[in-house]
């Protein structure tokens, strides 16, 4: 069973840091963002791009706005995307929320939201971050 998820269908992947190895072997993956503030690494052999959002901090708009627009972008160059913080559950939420808004795949952050979860259940976004999406996508 995997323990990543499709958001978009062949396309958007998400998961946590953990599932990284599984997604880049089973998925034809051309590019990934790592949503970890923490995150050590620093060298990759695959195309990783660190994209940090701080957790549980306020006031993440640009960072999280710039995660979203790396990921959008990537995507409507036809690249296959995976992205993931360290559990897949906020950062990682957040983003997939204002991704699927970004590509007019949900029309409310209430919709896309309930989309992100369908795809990955364990998707839990906190205020701090549901306040920078309130306020991105207005």
């Amino acid at each position: 069973m995997k323990k990543y998820q499709e958001l978009i269908e062949g396309r958007i992947f998400i998961g946590g840091a953990d599932d990284f190895e599984d997604v880049i072997k089973e998925e034809k993956i051309d590019v990934s963002f790592d949503l970890r503030a923490e995150s050590d690494v620093t060298d990759s052999l695959y195309n990783r791009v660190h994209s940090p959002i701080v957790d549980d901090e306020e006031r993440q708009d640009e960072t999280v706005k710039a995660a979203i627009d790396q990921v959008v972008d990537a995507y409507n160059k036809g690249q296959n995307v995976y992205f993931h913080c360290q559990g897949g559950s906020n950062r990682t939420g957040t983003v997939a929320i204002g991704t699927l808004l970004a590509l007019d795949k949900a029309h409310s952050i209430e919709e896309a939201e309930e989309l992100a979860k369908a795809a990955r259940p364990k998707i839990n976004v906190k205020p701090e971050m549901k306040e920078v999406l309130e306020r991105l996508y207005k």
